[in-house]
């Protein structure tokens, strides 16, 4: 009979797990930089720089690290996550206008921008978790993935 497997010390810094939740929001957009001329601007972002903007569903997932909690039996909290989740993104950004939000002053509200400030946004934020990465998915078909730098 083979002996259980060890699952070491939580908070010994041995081991990390990781744990990721999807969250989803609607935003729209116009993809347009100011540094460009207005054709440039259609030659580059196509359909994406119509004037009026346009919109996604976007799911954000979120992928956190840290130590499995001994008492717990966590890596972090869901309800916690969820909390700063919620009050600092989709509060945020959902149904919104990008272009209008400050975060997108001085730079375009792409998906990898997007990806980029909710990473930023969630960093330093999370309930004693490290943030492993931020992923959005704009499309069946287009997603984006930030780390950090």
């Amino acid at each position: 009979m083979s002996a259980a497997p060890s699952f070491g010390q939580a908070g010994t810094g041995a081991a990390k797990a990781y744990f990721g939740r999807r969250y989803m929001l609607s935003a729209s957009h116009r993809l347009h930089a100011g540094s460009l001329s207005d054709e440039e601007n259609r030659n580059v972002y196509g359909k994406c720089n119509n004037p009026h903007g346009h919109g996604h569903n976007y799911t954000i997932e979120v992928l956190t690290r840290g130590p499995v909690d001994a008492a717990t039996g966590m890596v972090v909290n869901l309800a916690d996550l969820d909390l700063a989740v919620e009050t600092n993104v989709i509060e945020r950004f959902d149904h919104t206008h990008l272009n209008n939000d400050p975060l997108f002053a001085n730079r375009v509200p792409t998906t990898e921008n997007l990806c980029r400030a909710v990473y930023e946004l969630l960093t330093g934020a999370l309930p004693a978790v490290e943030l492993e990465h931020v992923r959005v998915e704009e499309t069946e078909n287009n997603f984006f993935q930030y780390s950090g730098q």
